[in-house]
């Protein structure tokens, strides 16, 4: 089982609708991953490390997948379209990580 995590870096004055992205984004990727897609968990930041601190990243999303040959599959042909509808809930490039899930 992998993670493919999609991280959204916090900075001042950054806008992220998060409305938009849980009613609107996820669906879309939901829909188009398929049977690829295990599970999705979307976690928004509220507080860093210390009181008062703002959270590393404003959004991660977590998607699972039996592989990433298997995710990768399911992801490409839809690639343009997932990622042309970033602009819609933000202006933030994200970094995306693929993990083996260990536990």
């Amino acid at each position: 089982m992998i993670k493919v995590s999609v991280f959204y870096p916090w900075s001042a004055g950054v806008e992220f609708d998060m409305k938009y992205y849980l009613a609107t984004h996820m669906p879309l990727v939901e829909a188009r991953l398929g049977a690829a897609c295990k599970g999705i968990n979307v976690d928004q930041g509220i507080a860093g490390s210390t009181p008062g601190a703002p959270p590393s990243f404003i959004a991660i999303v977590h998607i699972l997948a039996e592989s990433p040959e298997a995710f990768q599959a399911a992801f490409a042909p839809h690639m343009n379209e997932i990622m042309g509808d970033i602009p819609n809930f933000t202006k933030i490039q994200p970094t995306i990580q693929i993990s083996e899930v260990k536990r």
